[in-house]
């Protein structure tokens, strides 16, 4: 299976920002850097990545 993983449409040109990518990972999401695609992988449910945007949101 692959994953494709989704970069905000807000990010900067290729390279010039720093970004995070979002993938659908079976029942879970999948968390990385865009600069480090083979670096490590943050994964939390979908509930707990809105509970997370939700806080961020918030400050």
């Amino acid at each position: 299976m692959v994953t494709k993983w989704r970069k905000s449409s807000y990010s900067g040109p290729e390279g010039q920002s720093t970004c995070v990518e979002l993938a659908r990972i079976g029942e879970a999401v999948g968390i990385r850097d865009s600069k480090d695609t083979d670096g490590p992988k943050l994964i939390v449910t979908p509930q707990d990545l809105k509970a997370a945007l939700n806080l961020f949101q918030q400050a």
